[in-house]
């Protein structure tokens, strides 16, 4: 089992910055990659970028390709999305997410608002 513990949501302006962490306890040593989703009300949740633990492979929506981050500390068992020039439509719920291959393991959710 993984647990997930998210922080870094908040308020912040159009063209503002945040820095979401996520930190993994109990059998990290399984997880092979890392990934932040986000939901907004009334629609699913969509993958917004990806790493893989060995090599550090990355992929991004669209939507965020220039302007986010995703990166993570092996030795931490830690993620993080880096958030630049952030617009009122990346207002959402960001979502944690981690896989071993076989199971899922999600973050409770962290609220980003990005005022106009």
């Amino acid at each position: 089992q993984v647990q997930l513990v998210e922080s870094g949501g908040g308020l912040v302006r159009t063209g503002g910055s945040l820095r979401l962490s996520c930190a993994a306890s109990g059998d990290t040593a399984s997880i092979r990659s890392m990934a932040w989703y986000r939901q907004t009300s009334g629609n699913e949740r969509e993958v917004v970028a990806t790493i893989t633990v060995a090599a550090g492979h990355t992929n991004y929506d669209n939507a965020v390709k220039g302007r986010f981050t995703i990166s993570r500390d092996n030795a931490l068992n830690t993620a993080y999305l880096q958030m630049n020039n952030l617009k009122p439509e990346d207002t959402a719920v960001y979502y944690c997410y981690m896989t071993n291959g076989f199971s899922a393991y999600w973050g409770q959710g962290t609220q980003v608002t990005v005022s106009a």
